[in-house]
């Protein structure tokens, strides 16, 4: 649908008078006579579609007439336009909710593989890989060897505060010398 509003080169709200002065104003613009070859042919249309605009937007019933048309189309435009927007935040949410699903996939399996720094779990789990499959040392990532390490240095410290701790001293005596485990290991490094 032609927008004869753009044509003429006025706004939608314009008074009758501005519409006619703006027509004049460009048909004089436009007269093919001011034009030679090609631009004569497109003043010519050009008038045309002016003259055309002119006439109804002039004649007040015929331009409510065009007025509810342009609103109408303006509406379907508006709807073309929301449906193609909703299909496509409906593709987005799609390939948004495929990445999360796939993320949290991902995510899973790499929580598999990975170990929370510095916790009991951790250090069984990297001794268990150690042990299992050697050739798979090298995938052992420093902060686990790291966390290990720091693991065992605060074990230790905390063992030797307790140790000193006068009403942990009898407790920690009774872990140590009789407790079935510690007596082994103290007879493996005994010997």
């Amino acid at each position: 649908m032609k927008n004869y509003y753009e044509i003429l080169e006025v706004n939608e709200h314009a008074s009758e008078e501005i519409i006619e002065k703006a027509y004049k104003v460009l048909v004089k613009k436009y007269h093919p006579d001011l034009y030679a070859g090609e631009d004569k042919l497109y003043a010519e249309q050009k008038t045309r579609d002016i003259n055309e605009a002119f006439k109804i937007l002039s004649d007040s019933f015929l331009r409510e007439q065009y007025d509810s048309e342009m609103q109408k189309d303006k509406m379907m435009n508006y709807t073309k336009k929301q449906q193609e927007v909703n299909k496509q935040t409906n593709k987005n949410f799609i390939n948004k909710q495929n990445r999360t699903i796939e993320n949290k996939k991902y995510d899973k399996q790499q929580k598999s593989n990975n170990y929370q720094v510095g916790s009991i779990k951790n250090i069984i789990d990297i001794v268990k890989e150690i042990f299992k499959n050697r050739k798979k040392i090298k995938d052992i990532e420093k902060i686990d060897v790291f966390s290990l390490v720091l693991t065992i240095v605060i074990l230790v410290i905390l063992g030797i505060v307790l140790w000193f701790v006068p009403f942990t001293n009898g407790w920690m005596r009774q872990l140590l010398f009789e407790n079935p485990i510690f007596q082994i290991i103290g007879r493996l490094f005994g010997k």
